[in-house]
């Protein structure tokens, strides 16, 4: 059987998929292509550095744009974590009265404290003292001792009063609020000026100030005194005053030096300002923008380097071309093979590996896409209280990070699925494939606007006598049971009549002699004689099996013989269904005996990365499609189980009406770990078994809910993204009667004037479950061009379901 060598071993097919010519041995140089105008004669030599005269290339601009790891769904490419809300960060009234009220208690305590105004203020100094200090039955001092002691009070007094003040008030929630909350240096900054205002009331001379001083530096000064014997000459030594004003100013800035993170932000400074010299020591820095390919610099790739700096300023290279290269570089590394991938490089330029098509980009884009984030932009988050503040006017985003855990997406005709979700998923895993990343199989109606033919590598039009490819029904398998087990999913799967362990039996009793018998499995038409127990075609085949070799398929194939026409045998039920598939527009199809097409097989996007769609008849052959998308799913949700790859494989249904079994949703559950995914895309979950609503949506970990969604599907949604603990606020008023006369002529008045009644409130806070979206908010509250998505990534991370405008 000839093929496209889509499924071949590389190199033993006769016809190789067309490969970009390789250079002439004897060059002595990689050739450079033409500079194209306005680019400087040496952008493309080894060694090139950008010179700052000429503008940068577009290409090297998006290559250095930021993307910083954010969660599932949102759009990395320029993304800028917003600053955290201000609204959510008010002050509570309780708060701000707690600080308020202790302050102003404060400052009158200070106040009558100085003007001797608080009961039996000086009776414990005078306990405590000295009686001799004192004058009798005053508290006027004697001394120079009463004086000084008053002075040693006062601070004593004072350095309490902050104490109570700070404990007792709210005063550690403030701070918070406005300086320690801030990101460093702010929060320095902040605290710095409040230590200069502190320091300006304890030294008001320092600053030229007319204000009395706090009482810090002179009870200080007034307890040596009284400790040296009232000896004032002792602060004739500049020595002893400087160490005071010292200790003090210390003092002072202790608390607004913790606060400010004063201590930490040194040492991180310091130690960036050793590393920095250690770093400028040890070797020159390496320019760390990605269109200067640092990877390959550290490396010691210098020459590739270079050479990729310098295509991508000339203009030479596009995005796909980078992505390509940068997952070569990474299976370099992991092979050890840096020397063959710099000699690639050297020797094509941005044209190494290219994909086996040729292509290098697409014939158009309709999406916005970051292949080096493997992302494309479906819409934008809407901010709201439901949607989280990293979320709030971001851009939303997939990828095969999100896409490996299977997504489902359901909404009415019209609201958007091929045009917002369908084409821009297919377009960038078709960019990815031409990267080498992925491989991708497109499954939709004749029609459907998913981009030209010449953005595939494969397309096959069922029913279209000028297609140039056919589809294999058996997958390019050699195994009769796995054969059998992809035709019972796709002729009988979504029959509850019919057994499926017996519609593959009854099948495997009829490919398995065939084979064994032709080398090969029958065409349909055959296959459907056979199911019907035609007595020509069952004696043809066993006369085709009389070898001894062949002893263990007469058993079988007797086995089938015997079982035929019995009650309950899925034969006829298999052969009605292929009847459907037997007509005279797919006479051309299936591996028929006219066939002309070339036969593709889905197990070929296991192997290589290539880009696939299907497109199903669609006039007068509803059933055939059905049959035709099942059979599509059992087989992709098998050959992607199997083996080993590199790349991410996904197929995309724009119609699963009718494909989703339970033996498919068990397949889909496995993808996962498999690197590979499905896109499923229904018009409504009735078009799915009942039975299967719940395993479905548990299945894939991305849901996809459009505007105009029905109740009853909206339902659907609501149990699978289950309930959350919210805060409610419940406030009753109560009208207030009162019991003194006065009290209620007061009330009597107010009522007169307002109009209402004196009442009081009680409030009452409770965190109570909800849904996090209701069946009816999502059939009746998501505007047109909307949609609520949940995404779950491979890794476990989870975006929860929220608003996305998809036309932003």
């Amino acid at each position: 059987m000839d093929s496209d060598g889509t499924r071949d071993a590389r190199g033993t097919h006769a016809n190789p998929v067309p490969r970009p010519a390789a250079p002439r041995e004897d060059s002595a140089a990689p050739p450079m292509p033409p500079m194209p105008p306005g680019v400087p004669p040496t952008a493309a030599q080894p060694g090139y550095a950008p010179d700052p005269r000429h503008p940068r290339s577009p290409l090297a601009e998006w290559l250095d744009e930021p993307r910083p790891s954010v969660e599932p769904g949102i759009w990395r490419f320029g993304y800028r974590r917003p600053a955290t809300a201000r609204q959510g960060q008010r002050l509570a009234p309780v708060t701000i009265v707690g600080f308020v009220v202790p302050l102003a208690a404060g400052l009158l305590l200070w106040s009558l404290w100085r003007h001797g105004g608080l009961p039996y203020q000086w009776t414990i100094l005078k306990l405590l003292t000295p009686g001799d200090w004192w004058w009798p039955g005053t508290t006027s001092p004697k001394g120079y001792q009463g004086h000084e002691v008053k002075t040693v009070a006062d601070g004593v007094f004072f350095a309490i009063l902050v104490y109570a003040m700070a404990r007792l008030g709210s005063w550690s929630d403030v701070i918070r609020h406005f300086v320690t909350r801030r990101e460093q240096p702010a929060r320095a900054l902040v605290a710095a000026l409040g230590a200069l205002i502190a320091l300006a009331f304890v030294f008001p001379s320092w600053f030229g100030l007319g204000w009395d001083a706090l009482p810090v530096q002179d009870p200080l000064f007034s307890l040596i005194v009284l400790l040296n014997g009232g000896d004032y000459g002792v602060f004739a030594s500049k020595l002893l005053t400087d160490g005071l004003y010292t200790l003090i100013s210390l003092l002072v800035l202790w608390p607004f030096a913790r606060i400010g993170g004063w201590w930490p932000l040194a040492k991180e400074a310091l130690g960036a300002r050793a590393r920095a010299r250690t770093a400028a020591a040890a070797e020159p820095a390496v320019d760390r923008r990605p269109s200067q390919w640092p990877e390959l610099r550290e490396a010691g790739q210098h020459g590739a380097a270079d050479v990729l700096a310098a295509e991508v300023e000339a203009g030479r290279m596009n995005d796909v071309d980078c992505a390509r290269v940068g997952r070569m570089w990474a299976v370099a590394r992991a092979r050890a093979r840096l020397s063959s991938f710099t000699d690639t490089v050297l020797r094509e330029g941005a044209a190494a590996w290219t994909h086996p098509s040729g292509d290098r980009d697409l014939p158009g884009r309709a999406a916005r896409h970051d292949l080096l984030a493997g992302q494309v932009r479906i819409g934008q988050w809407v901010a709201g209280e439901r949607t989280p503040l990293a979320y709030g006017g971001a851009g939303a985003a997939l990828a095969p990070d999100t896409l490996g855990t299977s997504l489902l997406a359901v909404g009415p005709s019209g609201s958007g699925k091929t045009r917002h979700l369908i084409r821009p998923v297919v377009e960038t895993l078709g960019l990815q494939a031409l990267a080498g990343q992925c491989a991708v199989v497109a499954v939709a109606a004749a029609g459907t606007p998913l981009g030209p033919d010449s953005a595939y590598d494969v397309v096959v039009r069922l029913g279209d006598p000028g297609s140039v490819h056919d589809l294999d029904p058996y997958a390019d398998s050699d195994d009769p049971d796995e054969a059998a087990a992809f035709l019972a999913e796709g002729l009988a799967g979504d029959l509850d009549t019919v057994s499926g362990q017996r519609s593959v039996t009854a099948l495997a009793q009829l490919l398995g002699p065939y084979r064994a018998a032709y080398g090969r499995f029958p065409t349909l038409p055959v296959l459907r004689e056979l199911l019907e127990g035609d007595s020509s075609a069952l004696a043809a085949l066993r006369d085709a099996l009389a070898g001894d070799e062949h002893a263990v398929m007469r058993r079988e194939l007797e086995a089938r013989a015997r079982q035929s026409g019995i009650a309950g045998d899925p034969g006829p039920v298999l052969a009605d269904r292929l009847a459907v598939l037997d007509r005279p527009a797919f006479a051309e199809f299936f591996g028929g005996d006219g066939a002309s097409a070339r036969p593709f097989s889905l197990r070929a996007v296991a192997h290589h990365p290539l880009r696939v769609r299907i497109d199903l008849p669609d006039r007068g052959h509803e059933e055939a499609s059905r049959i035709v998308t099942r059979l599509l799913l059992a087989q992709f949700g098998a050959v992607a189980s199997a083996g080993e790859r590199t790349h991410f494989t996904c197929l995309v249904l724009d119609d699963a009406t009718g494909a989703v079994t339970a033996e498919s949703v068990r397949r889909i559950q496995r993808l996962r770990s498999r690197n590979a995914g499905v896109v499923l895309a229904l018009r409504t979950v009735g078009d799915v078994p009942e039975a299967l609503h719940g395993p479905l949506y548990a299945a894939v970990g991305c849901h996809m809910a459009f505007s105009g969604v029905t109740t009853w599907d909206g339902g659907r949604f609501a149990d699978a993204w289950g309930t959350q603990w919210v805060e409610t606020r419940d406030v009753a008023r109560h009208t207030v009667f009162a019991d003194q006369p006065m009290t209620r002529a007061i009330h009597a008045l107010r009522k007169l004037v307002t109009g209402k009644a004196v009442t009081t409130e009680a409030v009452t806070v409770r965190q109570v479950e909800r849904e996090r979206w209701s069946a009816s908010e999502l059939a009746h509250g998501v505007p047109a061009g909307h949609a609520v998505v949940s995404l779950t990534s491979v890794r476990g991370e989870h975006a929860p379901p929220l608003l996305v405008d998809l036309r932003g």
